[in-house]
């Protein structure tokens, strides 16, 4: 049977646990084709992120134009854009119907501090988004207003969600929320908690790449919005509990994306 094939435009990380080499394993460990567009290069590790450089926008759409020429592409998610350039050529695409099932994650800052994109690029980006996918730092950047706990997590996604993306989930693994992982997804109309027991591990590193690459997954697949969410959840949760004992990097390690572990 020939796999689905889905689609991640985003950076490249060095040190293999975020950006397109993290989505391209989710990807293969959920049993979808992984082709990729890059955005830029960086220079990071488990460590940190210690240089980033962007690639042209005509190079990016030369990628675009390259995948989307042969390859019947089911669902699209992105994550570093880089530059408001590069966001305006990978939205042309989007205005153009030519990204299905698109999921916006919207790489804003590296947990080490170092800046990976602004909010005016991933702007350009949320009206044709299925699913925006921010952290509470980028909600908080997006939005403009505080968001550290569920309930101004709520209010966030509530907001963004008017505002463009059909569907948008703001991911809590930074709230002390009781022991649990809550993420809140709004849209439709409706708003639902995602609940899940919080991971006790350093090895956190591309969370919310393989979040966002797992969605795309689903929604390639014909899920509805909110049981992709809802699998991408609980797929995150095992690859966080899989890697918790590992020694991978002196950081934030990676995730056990293919269950490695059990």
């Amino acid at each position: 049977m020939t796999p689905t094939t889905v689609l991640t435009i985003a950076g490249s990380d060095s040190g293999g646990g975020a950006g397109i080499q993290a989505d391209l394993k989710v990807f293969a460990a959920l049993g979808a084709y992984g082709t990729s567009v890059l955005t830029a290069v960086t220079a990071q590790n488990t460590r940190g992120v210690d240089a980033v450089l962007p690639l042209p926008p005509r190079t990016v759409t030369e990628q675009l134009d390259s995948v989307l020429g042969d390859f019947a592409v089911r669902a699209v998610k992105t994550g570093m854009l880089g530059t408001p350039a590069v966001a305006d050529a990978v939205a042309e695409a989007a205005k153009a119907g030519r990204l299905p099932h698109l999921v916006v994650d919207p790489v804003l800052v590296a947990t080490s501090g170092h800046r990976l994109g602004v909010v005016t690029a991933v702007e350009r980006l949320l009206p044709y988004a299925r699913v925006a996918t921010p952290n509470c730092a980028e909600a908080a950047a997006l939005t403009g207003g505080p968001v550290t706990t569920v309930g101004e997590m709520v209010a966030a996604a509530q907001a963004l969600a008017a505002g463009g993306p059909e569907f948008v989930v703001v991911t809590g693994g930074d709230v002390d929320a009781a022991g649990e992982s809550v993420d809140v997804l709004a849209g439709g109309g409706t708003t639902t908690l995602l609940r899940a027991p919080r991971v006790d591990t350093r090895h956190s590193h591309g969370t919310g790449c393989s979040f966002s690459a797992a969605i795309a997954v689903r929604l390639a697949a014909g899920d509805p919005v909110p049981v992709a969410v809802a699998t991408a959840k609980e797929y995150v949760t095992r690859a966080l509990t899989g890697a918790r004992d590992w020694e991978l990097g002196a950081g934030r390690g990676p995730l056990d994306h293919f269950g490695w572990s059990r």
